[in-house]
């Protein structure tokens, strides 16, 4: 379907530009949230008479999203979540938690619809997340997932957790040793031998 963009779109055009698209993405993302209009002589005609103004409305609402861009840009949100020991997360943290982190921080013009995460995050670590706060203006927001903010101060210092987590474990590690044990025999204390010999 041949239709005219009424906002910038990543990968598809700028405002004026005649694109053609899926059936589907036209009906049911770009015509709905007017972000577009079915490409026909009328509807030229319509964009043509609204071009100045459709313009201006985006310049605004760009200045507007510049600004708060400053306010976003940078921001580090730190997320507690528990893990197993290997660092895997119990469930996963999505674009809903980013919003809620950053509410919490004071960031209240940030929406669901702005958070651009290609996956969910699964494991604990420092991640970089886009916020586009307008469709030319796109700030990262570090997400910073640890089980405790001890954690989460080391990680943001640059510390791998996990890789110093499994260095102690393998220093720390000393198992009980019997050496005239046969294969496959469980260690019995000294204690309990004599009692079962006799």
């Amino acid at each position: 379907m041949e239709i005219i963009l009424l906002e910038r779109i990543e990968k598809l055009g700028a405002i004026g530009d005649v694109v053609t698209v899926k059936d589907g993405y036209a009906r049911n993302y770009l015509l709905p949230n007017k972000k577009a209009l079915r490409s026909n002589a009328a509807n030229k005609k319509v964009f043509e008479a609204n071009r100045a103004k459709i313009e201006a409305d985006n310049a605004a609402r760009r200045s507007d999203a510049e600004k708060a861009a400053e306010g976003v840009n940078g921001k580090q949100i730190v997320l507690i979540r528990q893990s197993s020991n290997a660092g895997h997360l119990y469930g996963s943290v999505a674009v809903r938690d980013v919003v809620e982190a950053l509410h919490a921080d004071g960031v209240t013009n940030v929406t669901k619809a702005m958070v651009v995460l290609e996956r969910p995050i699964k494991t604990l670590g420092v991640f970089d997340v886009k916020v586009a706060l307008h469709p030319e203006v796109a700030v990262t927001v570090t997400v910073n997932v640890a089980r405790s903010p001890e954690e989460a101060e080391l990680q943001s210092q640059g510390v791998d957790v996990m890789a110093d987590l499994f260095e102690k474990d393998e220093s720390g590690f000393t198992e009980d040793y019997d050496p005239n044990a046969e294969p496959g025999e469980i260690a019995v204390e000294a204690e309990e031998a004599p009692a079962e010999e006799a």
